[in-house]
């Protein structure tokens, strides 16, 4: 049997203001296209399907029309709720699908898996959303981390199993130990190291597709996160996009391949003084890339976006990073005004205090005090 493990899509996030709905849909075509050339028989999507609980409508057509595709491959399709995910507005369109795509969101079920057989016997998918410990403890008390709620899933996963017996698939969405996160990304449903879940709660099942994550990990063979289809932050740039490609033979999971997907505009960091990104022509091919920079110049530049967007059309980040350190002499701002003894200290206890330290420099000592020096003038003409 031949399984492929995605995850992450959210459906309806925005890239730095810019929609990201088209891109996505031609990279799902692929997966799409994949499924069919590598003649999968189950496609597991680990939640967080939609980036929000109120998704648009666009959002809803662009999922039913994957769902439908990938079922008309032939493959089953599996689909799981995440922390981003409304499980009730997932679930309400699991009765309006089709035979072939099973779209689970009620922890209540969790142990009725959906079963696929192949020439060695029935595979068994347990789909497992994303447990908010607040919300299931009414149905499991003692439940106050994720790893506790995760735990009593695999608890009743492990029970169904031991009576059904054949190979099982658990699907979850959780932050598991051993993970590396991509900085501000993926929403933290971790509180203070409490909501890691320890990769021992998933002992006893042939293999883990895990969602939360946005870049692929393998934290053991059989336990791995896919992560997501598109890039959505520059911080993950350099992550490749794909998805896990699983054989199942008659003893569970016993290879994993990974499948690249394409990436419909690749991202590009620039880091330098600011007139030097502008006018280096070894950034030229960055003109068609997703551009952030990172400009290093001692004082912030004025209007910096629309000047490098003339030159890069895509740059959706800038970032003044001065490379020089600022060092504070340890008064706050009202200690600095309360000491100023005239105009011209003033201002220069204003910019010392937007400027990191940086006062005025000569030249604006030397304006500011002709400016000064001409109110005078006027103020004792009138």
């Amino acid at each position: 049997m031949r399984i492929l493990h995605t995850s992450d899509w959210h459906i309806g996030r925005t890239f730095h203001g810019h929609s990201t709905l088209d891109a996505l849909r031609g990279v799902l075509e692929t997966l799409t296209e994949q499924v069919r050339t590598h003649a999968v028989d189950v496609v597991i999507v680990a939640g967080d399907v939609f980036d929000s609980a109120t998704p648009a409508a666009a959002c809803y057509t662009l999922l039913s029309e994957t769902l439908r595709a990938l079922a008309d491959t032939g493959a089953q399709v599996i689909v799981t709720s995440g922390n981003h995910d409304s499980a009730a507005r997932l679930g309400f369109q699991a009765a309006l699908l089709r035979d072939g795509i099973h779209v689970r969101t009620d922890p209540a079920a969790i142990g009725e898996p959906v079963t696929v057989s192949d020439e060695h016997g029935p595979v068994h998918f347990y789909g497992i959303p994303y447990l908010e410990p607040a919300l299931v403890r009414a149905v499991w008390p003692g439940v106050r981390t994720q790893a506790d709620a995760v735990g009593r899933a695999m608890d009743l996963v492990r029970a169904d199993h031991a009576s059904r017996g054949g190979r099982t698939v658990a699907i979850a969405h959780c932050f598991a130990a051993g993970v590396e996160p991509t900085p501000h990304l993926e929403r933290d449903i971790q509180q203070g190291g409490l909501d890691v879940v320890p990769l021992s709660a998933f002992d006893g099942v042939d293999y883990v597709a895990l969602g939360h994550i946005h870049g692929r990990q393998k934290l053991a063979e059989h336990v791995r996160y896919a992560g997501a289809p598109l890039h959505y932050s520059f911080g993950e740039g350099h992550k490749p996009r794909g998805s896990w490609l699983i054989e199942m033979d008659a003893e569970g999971a016993s290879e994993a391949v990974w499948v690249e997907l394409p990436v419909p505009r690749r991202l590009v960091t620039l880091r330098g003084p600011f007139e030097e990104i502008l006018a280096a022509t070894s950034s030229d091919d960055a003109r068609d890339a997703w551009v952030s920079v990172e400009y290093t110049d001692d004082l912030p530049v004025r209007d910096p976006l629309r000047r490098l967007q003339q030159r890069f059309p895509y740059c959706a980040k800038v970032v003044h990073v001065p490379d020089v350190a600022r060092h504070s002499d340890g008064r706050g701002y009202t200690d600095r005004v309360r000491a100023a003894r005239s105009d011209l200290e003033l201002f220069d206890a204003f910019l010392s205090h937007v400027r990191d330290g940086e006062g005025l420099t000569e030249r604006e000592r030397e304006v500011l005090r002709d400016v000064l020096e001409e109110r005078v003038v006027v103020e004792a003409l009138a």
